[in-house]
């Protein structure tokens, strides 16, 4: 009888929530609800059937994206969005029976990625309101930790991890891969690129789905230390990033205004939910990313339901007790939502006894 490996056995379903024709707002993914820059949608505008019918390399990009993040071509790897920087590095690393460290709450991949490669994930659980449990990971750390990742802003917390943790924690597990997830680094500012080739086990992963607005071409890339770079390279397809990508990436990068706007108007709106979201009783966490975190207690049931009736798909988080984690759209997309939930407060019984 033909049979998988034994550690697929474990191995959990990333579950992404599926696509309903009546959800017209879907602030469930992180997604950008505004799009991408007007540029890139003009250069996609200018391929042509020949463009689409040859490979495309990857190399010219990851030239320009080396010198847009200050480090060396050597030191940056294009990937297929940077799910596949996370995939790539974990078989790289790890072997059977090794550990990865994350802290949780956590994006679900790192567990999943760990179980195929049949590693043991060590799960650090995070602080108090969330915060980084620096002293916790570093008294983890043993010789079978061969990575360890930082997600920094944290998903699905928004917390900021301090640079003199980020060190604590490279300098405690000099034998193993220290991933730095910097998925939201644009609503955040901050990073340790500046330490890529500096630090022998530092690794840097962002993504284009964000910011840019550019989920749907899956684009990320993944910076290290040109020496695990390069086998990390021997190990990718030869032609993994579509030509979408590849021939937006120039235009995504120049267009700092666009970037710069988009930034500004989910760091204002963020700060606006949360009011709003306080004053109808509801606990959110400081986020430094384009999503907040929100407690509704025994009403989460009753008011994603709620949501779903109004076209509204918010993520639930079973992981937290009583919370979800809300994408930032646009200044009238999230008024909607609050609109949205006054509604439901009012005309709900059972969030009128919750209530009361």
């Amino acid at each position: 009888m033909l049979k998988l490996r034994r550690c697929l056995d474990e191995v959990r379903e990333y579950h992404c929530p599926a696509p309903e024709p009546s959800l017209d707002l879907r602030l469930d993914l992180n997604e950008s609800t505004t799009g991408c820059s007007p540029r890139v949608l003009a250069k996609l505008r200018t391929l042509d059937a020949r463009k689409l019918a040859v490979y495309s390399p990857r190399e010219p990009g990851e030239q320009m994206i080396a010198e847009f993040l200050g480090i060396k071509p050597s030191e940056a790897l294009l990937t297929n969005g940077a799910d596949e920087a996370i995939d790539l590095l974990w078989r790289a690393f790890l072997e059977p029976d090794d550990e990865i460290m994350i802290v949780v709450p956590a994006f679900n991949m790192y567990e999943i990625f760990a179980q195929g490669a049949g590693a043991t994930t060590i799960r650090i659980p995070a602080g108090p309101d969330f915060s980084f449990p620096v002293d916790e990971m570093v008294a983890a750390i043993t010789p079978r930790t061969r990575i360890v990742v930082i997600t920094n802003p944290n998903n699905p917390t928004g917390t900021v991890v301090q640079r003199d943790d980020i060190y604590r924690v490279i300098k405690a597990a000099p034998e193993a891969a220290v991933l730095l997830d910097e998925a939201y680094f644009d609503f955040c500012g901050e990073t340790m690129m500046d330490e890529i080739g500096k630090l022998p086990n530092l690794f840097v992963a962002r993504t284009f789905s964000k910011a840019y607005g550019l989920a749907g071409i899956r684009l990320g890339v993944l910076a290290g230390p040109a020496e695990h770079i390069s086998v990390i390279r021997r190990m990718t397809s030869p032609f993994n990033v579509n030509v979408f990508a590849l021939e937006c990436l120039a235009e995504a990068l120049a267009d700092r205004e666009f970037i710069a706007a988009q930034v500004k108007q989910v760091r204002t709106t963020r700060a606006w939910l949360q009011r709003e979201l306080d004053l109808l009783g509801f606990r959110t966490w400081p986020s430094a990313g384009n999503f907040v975190l929100v407690d509704f207690g025994d009403l989460r049931p009753t008011i994603l339901t709620a949501m779903i009736a109004q076209g509204i798909a918010l993520r639930n988080r079973p992981d937290i007790p009583g919370c979800v984690r809300i994408s930032i759209g646009t200044q009238a997309e999230m008024e909607r939502v609050v609109a949205a939930l006054k509604q439901t407060l009012v005309e709900s019984p059972v969030a009128q006894q919750v209530v009361r």
